[in-house]
């Protein structure tokens, strides 16, 4: 159950001042401290009486054990003594002399029930006070057992004797047998001597054991067999079988103790426990005792403890409530005074406060507080005398910077407006849900919506052909999600459509303007549609007349072969020459158609490479060996040099793509390396894998030309003399190697020149050979 808070409780159950609450507080704490304190006792006291009651009933539950077996062991005695007497007397004694004995024997000890001497055929010699004399006792157990030298036997319901002996409390004869063979002297049994026990004599070893603690406990005693069933107990149990915790726990542990258990009637008891073992050579028949209490009946002093200690804890909670108001009127009388005294002062009254001098220290420094923010309140009241004399001034001048400032921002909007309007571009403007905000008059042109048909509603719609809705959207979610897109400031080529449905393409470039919610996107957007017809016309031009020139320059170049080894004749020295310079020229065309021809397949993405394992030394030395003529007419040295280790190494490479790759790279060595001078080609371990390094001992690239010497159509020096390739040798090559997976690049050599490297990446047989 939830306990009302003090914001649940109604206003006019709450105090109106401090000194109530601090009563009520006062009281709210007593009485959880008086709840918590009874809680606490009580489970203390709950676990210790447990404690008490439940080791004590097991000590007179150990009590009751020692009794029952010193009990047994006198019976198991007595009754051996008088057959080893009979037998030492022989069987000449009289039938007569033997009833006297057994007589005397059961007026001397009242606990036995029947007490005879039957024959080795089993029937009955002599009984005391001559009960079933005659009568056949050949199929009793007792008899049998102690033919067998079994001595004693459990409990069981009179038999023979039933009819003869009467009933106790109306409850039937229950006897415990005790018996013991009479030998001859020869050591063979003659006869047996049987003694029925009275079970009474336990009822009471049960009184002794309860009378003492039973004024106001309700002790239950309880007798049990190794069967369980319950020998003697309250008149529910006796005659039943059990199987409780407890009867468990005092066959396992063989000593005393207790536990707290719910038996078959529903109710929890306290059971103390113990076994019997025996005394002497009374060897015991394992009987358990066990006491029971009920759970309540043994926490009742606990009960009246609590409900003492609940109304003394109630009764103290009232005294010190009242004290508490008396205090809370105490502490807050000086509270109160400087209430009035802020009555006073809203009230206009500006004289100070003087506490009293009995006031504690935290009033007078409440005291002195309210008094300097008098002061300041007065200083701060001509302060606003005076500054309401020069309002009317500061409102006027804050008002003209005002109007200021909103022209200011009105003449850079219209600013900003002319230069969008006046853009070469398209602008739009664009909110974070896709919705246009601005649309410029190019915009107008572009598309053919009007600027009023087209704010408010989506971009998607207006511009973007339906293939594209999806896109857009997912980058507007990508932006609000993670506040950035792959569009943002960076130009982008896009198809877009007229307003008639006509796709085109164009370059955009979006940016994010203003801040937050109201932020949004600024878009201008630039036609390239003729731009990409003019390219796809010269890039068809291109393909043309490479293609058309192609076969007719193979055709020359094969002629003036021929006409230069001398295959139609001799031919002079001056047309020798002639010839030759046609050669040479016609060898550059077709280089060029050749180079043409490979642009045009990166362009259309036809340029590939087939690689397959291969070491790339032998690829080195096959292109220095192409390139050996042309080095021997510039007088240039070519070498080559290998790392250790690294000549059968494979690498999937194209081999003619990396040919063509060294034999760029060594024709520009030899344009550019002077006379005398030699080239060296290097094969060597690098960061990425392998690294092919070409260096020559030339003039070095020029700091302007390196941002664009892998562009196309790019050339260093364009002299007349140095105008023999044709521009595009470095940009083909860097586009082998990426199709390669690898990199070109470059550095100046130290001492002069220039070094490029080629890197191509190791595979992973390359690696784990590197690697052994």
């Amino acid at each position: 159950m939830r306990m009302p808070t003090v914001r649940n409780l109604p206003r006019t159950l709450l105090p109106r001042g401090l000194a109530g609450y601090m009563a009520l507080a006062t009281s709210i704490l007593c009485g959880v401290l008086t709840i918590i304190l009874v809680a606490l006792v009580q489970n203390q006291a709950r676990d210790h009486v447990r404690d008490s009651i439940g080791l004590g009933l097991g000590e007179l539950a150990q009590q009751a054990a020692d009794k029952l077996d010193r009990g047994m062991y006198e019976r198991y005695r007595e009754v051996n003594l008088l057959a080893l007497r009979i037998g030492d007397l022989g069987p000449q004694v009289m039938l007569e002399s033997q009833r006297r004995m057994l007589d005397d024997a059961h007026r001397s000890y009242g606990y036995y029930s029947w007490m005879g001497i039957a024959t080795v055929d089993g029937k009955v010699q002599v009984a005391a006070r001559g009960l079933l004399e005659g009568a056949s006792v050949a199929a009793r157990p007792w008899f049998t057992n102690a033919l067998a030298g079994v001595h004693i036997g459990d409990v069981h319901e009179a038999l023979l004797l039933a009819k003869l002996l009467p009933s106790v409390n109306g409850e039937p004869q229950r006897f415990v047998d005790v018996a013991f063979p009479i030998e001859a002297p020869d050591g063979a049994p003659r006869a047996v001597l049987g003694a029925h026990l009275s079970w009474q004599w336990a009822r009471d070893v049960e009184r002794s054991v309860i009378e003492p603690i039973q004024e106001g406990r309700q002790v239950d005693a309880l007798i049990v067999d190794t069967k369980g069933l319950v020998l003697l107990g309250p008149p529910g149990l006796q005659g039943t079988t059990i199987d409780t915790a407890s009867l468990h726990r005092a066959r396992d542990e063989r000593g005393i103790g207790y536990v707290l258990e719910r038996w078959s009637d529903g109710k929890e008891y306290l059971v103390g426990y113990s076994q019997t073992d025996g005394y002497a050579d009374y060897p015991g028949l394992g009987w358990t005792v066990l006491l029971r209490q009920e759970a309540g009946n043994a926490y009742a002093p606990v009960q009246r403890l609590g409900q003492y200690a609940l109304w003394t804890g109630v009764g103290l909670a009232v005294l010190f409530s009242i004290a508490g108001v008396l205090v809370a009127n105490w502490i807050t009388r000086p509270i109160k005074n400087l209430q009035v005294y802020a009555d006073r002062i809203h009230r206009g009254s500006a004289a100070p406060l003087v506490p009293d001098e009995r006031s504690y220290d935290e009033v007078r420094s409440l005291a002195s507080a309210l008094n300097t923010l008098l002061a300041d309140l007065v200083r701060r009241g001509r302060e606003l005398e005076e500054l309401n004399r020069t309002l009317e001034q500061r409102v006027s001048e804050r008002t003209q910077e005002l109007a200021s400032a909103l022209a200011m921002v009105q003449q850079n909007a219209q600013h900003i407006n002319t230069i969008i309007e006046t853009a070469h571009d398209a602008f739009i403007g664009m909110d974070l849900d896709g919705i246009v905000t601005d649309w410029n008059t190019q915009a107008e042109r572009m598309f053919g919506w009007r600027r009023n048909e087209a704010i408010g509603r989506p971009l998607a719609d207006l511009t973007l052909p339906p293939r594209y809705h999806d896109s857009l959207r997912r980058a507007i979610v990508e932006f609000r999600t993670t506040g950035h897109t792959g569009a943002l400031n960076r130009r982008v080529e896009r198809i877009v459509r007229t307003r008639q449905g006509d796709e085109f393409a164009i370059e955009m470039t979006a940016g994010i303007a203003g801040i937050g919610e109201r932020s949004f996107f600024s878009i201008f957007l630039h036609d390239i549609s003729l731009r990409k017809r003019v390219d796809q016309m010269k890039n068809e031009l291109v393909a043309t007349v490479s293609h058309e020139l192609r076969t007719p320059l193979t055709s020359m170049r094969a002629s003036l072969s021929l006409l230069k080894s001398g295959a139609a004749g001799p031919i002079d020295g001056e047309v020798g020459e002639l010839v030759e310079i046609a050669h040479r020229h016609c060898e550059r065309l077709v280089r060029l158609v050749s180079d043409m021809l490979d642009v045009e397949k990166i362009e259309s993405g036809r340029l590939s490479a087939h690689p397959k394992p291969q070491p790339l030394m032998p690829i080195v030395e096959d292109a220095l060996g192409a390139m050996r003529v042309q080095a021997q007419d510039a007088q240039v040295e070519l070498r080559s040099a290998c790392e250790a280790g690294l000549e059968r190494l494979p690498v999937e490479v194209d081999r003619d793509r990396i040919t063509q790759v060294l034999m760029n790279l060594l024709s520009n060595a030899l344009k550019y390396s002077p006379p005398q001078g030699a080239i060296e080609v290097m094969l060597a371990r690098g960061s990425r894998g392998l690294r092919i390094t070409v260096a020559d001992r030339g003039p070095g690239i020029p700091p302007a030309f390196r941002a664009r010497i892998f562009q196309r159509f790019s050339q260093a020096d364009a002299s007349a003399d140095r105008k023999t390739s044709s521009g595009l040798g470095l940009a083909i090559s860097r586009q082998i190697m990426v199709e390669h997976g690898g990199e070109l690049s470059f550095e100046d050599r130290e001492g002069g020149g220039t070094c490029f490297h080629v890197d191509l990446p190791l595979t992973a047989a390359a690696q784990r050979a590197l690697a052994a």
